[in-house]
């Protein structure tokens, strides 16, 4: 874990804490706020509709036996955090977290605070530097077995310019057979009216979106083994017969196997 943290900026909103703030956080300021009040109610079913389908994702891997996970733009902590899924079923689960916001080195320590048979770290990093997140993970996972690479909420905010495509490519290669890619990404195949006005409220806080279509988010999974039920809205992914009809919803999820 880095040993301190650079300076918070609370004049320009952070994704990290609008994404709080829509989860029903305390862990943001006024300039986030207001991007969140400007957005339509949908935004906060589509963070919740995220935060379960991790929920979801991660306890269908960890029965799998899945005991290694590299989450990246982890976000502030929201309980359960995937160290919490995953050691509920796997005590000695090994997780390193990585995001881009100070706020959430500052609470680092609740990231870290696991299971005794397992093990959770933490590093500030950013995805668009892969091989820095990668050397760090290295640090505390074994990339001689399966890890989950955990992309939840992040993608659409790595536009096209950023090479997303790309830099998935790099992450999943550095990944020993058997691992897996969690990924969601926002789209605007369903409302694209909403879209729009989600991707300019976002705009003038200066934050770029980049919701993508089915076939666009598919090209993140190229190569790999979709597990059923493959590519599809998150509210739909593998729910039990317990869990009421699905919502509507405007993002794509999917995990996927590394062959």
């Amino acid at each position: 874990m880095t040993a301190s943290a650079p300076r918070i900026d609370t004049t320009r909103a952070h994704p990290a804490r609008v994404y709080d703030w829509l989860l029903g956080g305390k862990d943001n300021y006024p300039v986030d706020e207001a991007v969140g009040v400007k957005l339509p109610g949908q935004a906060r079913d589509a963070a919740r509709q995220n935060r379960e389908f991790m929920h979801r994702a991660v306890a269908w891997l960890a029965r799998q036996g899945v005991d290694q996970y590299l989450d990246i733009g982890s976000g502030i902590p929201t309980e359960p955090n995937l160290h919490r899924i995953a050691q509920r079923v796997v005590p000695s689960a090994r997780v390193v977290y990585t995001d881009n916001d100070p706020l959430v080195l500052r609470h680092a320590q609740e990231l870290l605070a696991g299971s005794p048979e397992g093990a959770t770290d933490y590093l500030m990093g950013d995805v668009r530097e892969p091989e820095v997140i990668l050397e760090h993970a290295r640090s505390v996972l074994d990339f001689d077995r399966p890890v989950a690479l955990s992309l939840i909420a992040l993608l659409h905010f790595i536009t096209d310019d950023q090479d997303p495509y790309g830099i998935v490519a790099r992450l999943v290669a550095a990944l020993p057979s058997g691992s897996h890619l969690v990924l969601t990404n926002a789209s605007s195949d369903w409302r694209p009216d909403l879209a729009a006005q989600v991707v300019a409220e976002y705009e003038r806080a200066g934050i770029r979106l980049a919701f993508r279509t089915r076939e666009q988010v598919a090209r993140f999974f190229d190569g790999l083994e979709l597990v059923a039920p493959g590519l599809v809205a998150v509210t739909d992914w593998s729910r039990g017969d317990d869990v009421p009809e699905p919502e509507e919803s405007g993002i794509y999820g999917a995990v996927a196997r590394i062959p």
